[in-house]
């Protein structure tokens, strides 16, 4: 499936990117406006993608449509295409991009500027899963 790897590759591109404009330490990120904005709206984008690419994986499998986005990790779970441990951080991760999308509550800067790198971690990770149901 074609989309499978477009996600990929899209996401790919937002963690290369991420990485190339997110500071080495929690000074510099706290006090840069712009590079924590950027960094911020980075996080959106991968997870926003990496649901995508979740719900277009449900799809091609033909499993349970999910309650909701962070229900799609679950359903994954469940047909056992991620582990437990992968599925919970997916949804911390959903979790947290609806809190910096939606401004729910404050924002704890070091909260965010540690799950960068993590991030990453498990994006790549779930990348390495979802190739096997890409067709290309």
């Amino acid at each position: 499936m074609k989309k499978i790897s477009d996600k990929i590759t899209q996401i790919n591109t937002f963690l290369a990117e991420l990485d190339s404009i997110a500071p080495t330490d929690f000074k510099e990120y706290s006090s840069n406006l712009e590079k924590k904005a950027a960094c911020e709206r980075y996080i959106e984008k991968i997870v926003e993608a990496t649901t995508d690419l979740a719900f277009l994986i449900i799809k091609l499998k033909r499993l349970r449509m999910p309650q909701d986005d962070t229900d799609a990790f679950n359903v994954l779970l469940e047909n056992k295409i991620i582990p437990q441990e992968l599925a919970s951080k997916l949804k911390c991760a959903k979790g947290m991009r609806n809190i910096l999308s939606h401004q729910y509550g404050n924002i704890d800067d070091e909260i965010v500027f540690d799950s960068i790198c993590q991030l990453d971690k498990d994006m790549k990770e779930f990348i390495e899963l979802a190739k096997q149901y890409d067709e290309k």
